[in-house]
C-alpha cells in the first residue's frame, strides 16, 4: 500500500499553509523534515506535482522501507508505521484542502458540468462514496457518472482509476470504443453508455462535447409501461400506506420518468400511474419466481378505475404485448397522461 498516496487522496496543497507549517521551498518543491520516535527516525515529505515521502533510520543512516511491505507485521514496524501516519495526517489536516476527486481531469469535468448546467454531484451510495452522479435538472435523469474503479473491471491494470460514464447513441459508442481512453460502459447499459478514463488520455474538449450530447439525450422525461403480476406481489395494495413503494428495476428508468403499472390477470389493465423518485437502488433478492439486483422507488400519481385502460385499449394505441418493461412512444405517453 502506498501510504502517502492513500493519506493525501482527494486533497490539494494549500501553499500558504505549507509555509506556515514549516515546509521550505527548494528548487520548485516544498520540503518538510521532522525527526520522530525520539529521534530514531527522520521523515522527509516532498510536495511537488504530487506528495511523496521517505523515512530514514538515523541509527543506520539508511532509508527505512519495512513499513511499505505487506509482509512486515511486527509490533515495532506497526509502531513506526502508525507514528509516520500520524505525521502525514497532521500535515494533511493542517496544510491541504479537500477535493471531490483525485484526478485533475475529473475536477475539470465536474467544474464544467457545474458551470455549463449548474449541476452539482450527488453521492447516492454509502457503499460507493466516490461515485458521483449528475442529473439533468429538467428531466431529473442522469447524464454523467464519475466513479473510482479498479482498472481490471474495465480491461486495464489492477489499480484505481477515475472514470466518467455518459450516454450516447449506439453508432457513436461502437466508434469510440476503438479509441484510446474509451471503454465499454461500466455499471450502466452497455448499448447506451460509454466509459471514459479521466487520466488525460482523452482530450478535455472531446469529453465536454460528449457530456453536452449526453445532457441533450436526457433533456425530457420518458414514460414506461411495466407489467406487474399480482400472483407474485400484492401490487394492488403497495401504495395504500405511504403512496410510495419499491419495484424491480430491469430497464433504464430514471428519476422523473413516468411509470404505468399494468396489472396482469385477473385485472389485465393499467391500474397505476407513478413517477420514479429513486432508481438503481441496490437490492439483492431471489426466489423461484423473481430475482433482483436493483429496485426503483415509485410514487403514486394516479389510481385508475379497474378496466379503464385495459389491454384492448392499449392494443388500439399500438401496444401489442406487455411481457416486460417498455418505453412508450411520445404520442402514446401523451394520450395516457391525459386520461
Amino acid at each position: 500500500m502506498d501510504i502517502v498516496k492513500e493519506v493525501f487522496k482527494k486533497t490539494k496543497p494549500n501553499y500558504k499553509k505549507l509555509k506556515s507549517y514549516g515546509f521550505v521551498l527548494e528548487n520548485g518543491k516544498y520540503i518538510y523534515t521532522r525527526n520522530f520516535m525520539e529521534d530514531t527516525f527522520k521523515a522527509v515529505i516532498i510536495v511537488d506535482d504530487e506528495v511523496s515521502g521517505k523515512i530514514y533510520d538515523l541509527d543506520l543512516n539508511e532509508e527505512y522501507t519495512n513499513i511499505y511491505s505487506d509482509d512486515q507485521y511486527g509490533a515495532y514496524v506497526s509502531m513506526v508505521r502508525n507514528a509516520y501516519m500520524e505525521l502525514l495526517e497532521d500535515i494533511r489536516d493542517h496544510c491541504f484542502d479537500k477535493q471531490l476527486f483525485s484526478y485533475k481531469q475529473s475536477l475539470e469535468v465536474s467544474e464544467y458540468m457545474a458551470k455549463q448546467y449548474g449541476d452539482k454531484p450527488e453521492f447516492l451510495w454509502k457503499k460507493y462514496p466516490g461515485y458521483a452522479i449528475y442529473r439533468n435538472h429538467n428531466s431529473n435523469k442522469w447524464y454523467g457518472i464519475i466513479m473510482n474503479v479498479d482498472g481490471s473491471k474495465i480491461g486495464l491494470d489492477k489499480k484505481e482509476y477515475e472514470i466518467l460514464d455518459v450516454k450516447s447513441d449506439p453508432h457513436t459508442i461502437e466508434s469510440l470504443k476503438k479509441e484510446k481512453g474509451f471503454h465499454e460502459a461500466y455499471h450502466m447499459d452497455k448499448d447506451k453508455w460509454i466509459t471514459i478514463v479521466l487520466d488525460g488520455s482523452v482530450d478535455i474538449e472531446i469529453i465536454k462535447s460528449l457530456i453536452d450530447y449526453s445532457y441533450q439525450m436526457v433533456d425530457t422525461a420518458d414514460a414506461w409501461i411495466v407489467p406487474a403480476n399480482p400472483k407474485y406481489y400484492d401490487v394492488m395494495h403497495m401504495f395504500d400506506k405511504k403512496g410510495e413503494g419499491i419495484w424491480k428495476q430491469s430497464s433504464d428508468v430514471h428519476v422523473g420518468d413516468i411509470v404505468y403499472l399494468y396489472v396482469a390477470d385477473p385485472y389485465s389493465c393499467v391500474m397505476f400511474q407513478c413517477t420514479a423518485t429513486k432508481t438503481y437502488i441496490p437490492y439483492e433478492y431471489k426466489d423461484k419466481n423473481v430475482s433482483m439486483n436493483y429496485v426503483m422507488s415509485l410514487k403514486l400519481l394516479k389510481r385508475y378505475k379497474e378496466g379503464k385502460i385495459n389491454f384492448k385499449y392499449l392494443n388500439s394505441l399500438g401496444i401489442k404485448a406487455i411481457r416486460g418493461p417498455r418505453r412508450l412512444k411520445k404520442e402514446t405517453a401523451e394520450i395516457l397522461s391525459s386520461i
